[in-house]
């Protein structure tokens, strides 16, 4: 199965070096690959359950990669990342707070195997995670939980700090949900729920 997946990561890679080096726009570029990409592969396989997670992965793995070879910074391809799978998940009807959580914990992994700032990284889903949450009227309160559980089993597999990723997520997460004049307070408590889930 990992064989079969490894071409999707390589194949987003190429599309996001090709289409930095053709406009230059990294924002947009990873935006319409990563959301364009993940459209095309739900569609032509109707990848659900473990097969979307894998799919999901595979995809920002390709983000992050592809950014990291045109010297692009993390936080613009993590943010650009989030933005595109809950765009494209959105579009094909398969949005879930797994996705959200999936994408905090391959914005991780991916950016800790490229040798990135984990914690740029971080703070560039969250943004996009946040952002594209106010935009659709979504719950910013089991979006946060679901941000939060991801980013800490990406940390534990990657063997990094889990009380520097909570307190640097949580902080983040409050600075995107004020900036977007979201309710902060129910952002908390879905940070809170979040830590405790993933701790227990």
């Amino acid at each position: 199965m990992a064989e079969e997946r490894k071409p999707i990561a390589e194949t987003v890679t190429r599309e996001i070096v090709g289409g930095i080096k053709g406009v230059g726009d990294i924002a947009n570029a990873l935006v319409d690959t990563v959301s364009g990409s993940l459209v095309k592969l739900i569609k032509g396989t109707g990848a659900v359950g473990t097969t979307l997670t894998s799919t999901l992965a595979d995809v920002v793995r390709g983000a992050i990669q592809g950014t990291s070879q045109v010297g692009g910074d993390v936080g613009t391809a993590a943010k650009g990342a989030a933005v595109g799978v809950l765009r494209g998940t959105k579009e094909v009807g398969v949005q879930t707070l797994d996705t959200v959580s999936t994408t905090a914990r391959e914005v991780v992994k991916s950016v800790s195997a490229v040798g990135g700032d984990v914690g740029v990284a971080v703070r560039g889903a969250v943004d996009g995670i946040i952002e594209s949450t106010a935009q659709t009227g979504g719950d910013v309160g089991a979006v946060t939980k679901a941000t939060i559980i991801g980013v800490l089993r990406g940390t534990r597999e990657v063997g990094g700090e889990t009380i520097s990723a909570v307190t640097s997520t949580a902080s983040q997460v409050v600075k995107s949900v004020a900036a977007v004049g979201g309710d902060v307070g129910v952002a908390v408590r879905g940070a809170v729920d979040g830590i405790i889930e993933s701790t227990a």
